[in-house]
């Protein structure tokens, strides 16, 4: 690994272990752009009230830029594998839909996350979930044991892509399915943002564009590869989340939702 991509990772390690221990607020509980009255972050981005409400206590740390469990249907008995897992709140929701037949596993780098998400699981009661801490690039996770991976704004953070699309692949069975909601750029960033760690961590600088994006996830074997919904990010990610005003990002960084499989 560089030393680069060490410094990057002990940025992102540093801020969401912050986010996880209450020590730092995650954007959109700062006066942030995104931050208008209304309706929760969770819900503006794709969110229905019921499902924020179904989320344990603590699980929601306002750190998605969409709703990845919109993307495909979930059936019970599956196992589903949610990257950069944060708090649990997707894995919690997808937990639902599995079933007490089914699986899902969080795997999430930074140990606060994994502490805070395995703490919400047990006052829970959830026995059909369970969070290991790993990198994307390297999953604790078997081969082809996977029916269905998502992951919410986290793929942007990860400093080798092309490993995590492999994993991605690796881990998936025959058949298996992504579900991915995450930033992409359509244009460059502006150069004082480029090497930020402040714009890294809020999911700005780590990533690339879609076109990028895309052919990596198909270079690792995945086909059906496509952007389902998409939604301009500036106010999402300027503001208190990296200091810069929306529109100095506008037409810039993008919320993508992303699908595709593992051919069977």
């Amino acid at each position: 690994m560089s030393n680069k991509s060490s410094e990057k990772k002990k940025w992102v390690r540093t801020r969401y272990g912050a986010i996880a221990a209450g020590d730092e607020r995650s954007c959109c509980e700062e006066p942030a752009a995104c931050c208008k009255p209304g309706a929760s972050l969770a819900e503006r981005i794709g969110y229905s009230a019921e499902e924020v409400a179904r989320a344990p206590e603590g699980a929601n740390l306002g750190l998605g830029c969409g709703n990845p469990l919109a993307l495909e249907t979930i059936a019970p008995g599956e196992t589903v594998l949610d990257l950069g897992s944060g708090g649990g709140f997707d894995a919690f929701l997808a937990a639902a839909r599995v079933g007490p037949a089914g699986r899902v596993i969080g795997v999430d780098m930074t140990p606060e996350m994994i502490e805070k998400a395995r703490a919400n699981a047990e006052r829970a009661g959830c026995t059909n979930i369970e969070f290991r801490q790993g990198e994307i690039e390297a999953l604790p996770v078997e081969d082809t044991s996977v029916d269905l991976v998502i992951s919410n704004c986290v793929l942007n953070l990860v400093p080798d892509k092309r490993r995590a699309f492999h994993e991605i692949a690796r881990v998936l069975k025959p058949g298996g399915r992504i579900a991915i909601a995450d930033i992409v750029l359509d244009r460059a960033l502006p150069n004082a943002l480029k090497d930020d760690p402040e714009a890294y961590c809020a999911c700005a600088a780590g990533a690339i564009h879609r076109a990028e994006y895309l052919r990596g996830l198909e270079a690792a074997g995945l086909v059906d590869v496509r952007v389902v919904a998409e939604a301009d990010a500036a106010e999402l990610l300027a503001g208190g989340c990296c200091g810069t005003e929306p529109d100095s990002l506008a037409g810039i960084v993008t919320s993508v939702h992303v699908t595709g499989r593992k051919p069977g």
